[in-house]
């Protein structure tokens, strides 16, 4: 439904409180918008920092963490959604946000000590940025989450069945594992 869609008096009711409070503490159905947005891209960020991927060797890390943002993105459709719709605003209320780049920087910073420990180690490639590596990681595992209903429609095949998930799961991980091999 999205931003557009969405009736405050609606989300009072769905949330056990008022209009007022709402506009209260939001000041407006956009400055709700905007919160739950922070708040999805803070819950995705938290998530992150818990893996440890610090503690393990970067291989079994790399394929930990895209196992993560695949296993997220498939169980928190709401999020994948959130994106999109905010994707059609041209980004105009995350933009707003104080907190959004700093939150989204830890993501960063993990991807780049993750590439910096495989290539010390001799596993990884030394070529990859980590927000391209990022952009790699997300695309595989956003694509079949939003595009599902037309995939299927096109294709006859639901990615999000379960033989399709597992399937794609391991696909994933190790698409992005064997880009980052070390060849040589």
């Amino acid at each position: 439904m999205g931003l557009a869609g969405a009736r405050v008096d609606a989300i009072a009711e769905r949330t056990n409180t008022t209009k007022r409070m709402l506009y209260y503490y939001f000041g407006s159905k956009e400055g709700l918008y905007e919160a739950v947005l922070e708040q999805v891209y803070g819950d995705i960020r938290a998530l992150e920092q818990e893996l440890q991927l610090a503690e393990m060797e970067p291989v079994e890390a790399l394929r930990e963490f895209v196992g993560f943002t695949f296993d997220y993105h498939d169980k928190h459709r709401d999020f994948v959604r959130l994106v999109t719709i905010e994707n059609i605003h041209g980004a105009k209320y995350i933009e707003q946000s104080k907190t959004f780049k700093a939150r989204n920087s830890t993501v960063v910073k993990t991807i780049e000590d993750l590439i910096a420990r495989g290539v010390e180690a001799g596993k990884f490639r030394d070529d990859v940025d980590p927000i391209d590596l990022h952009l790699m990681i997300s695309s595989f595992c956003f694509h079949r989450v939003a595009n599902r209903h037309t995939w299927g429609a096109a294709f006859g095949r639901d990615p999000s069945g379960t033989r399709s998930r597992a399937r794609h799961r391991e696909m994933i991980v190790d698409a992005v594992s064997r880009y980052m091999r070390r060849d040589g």
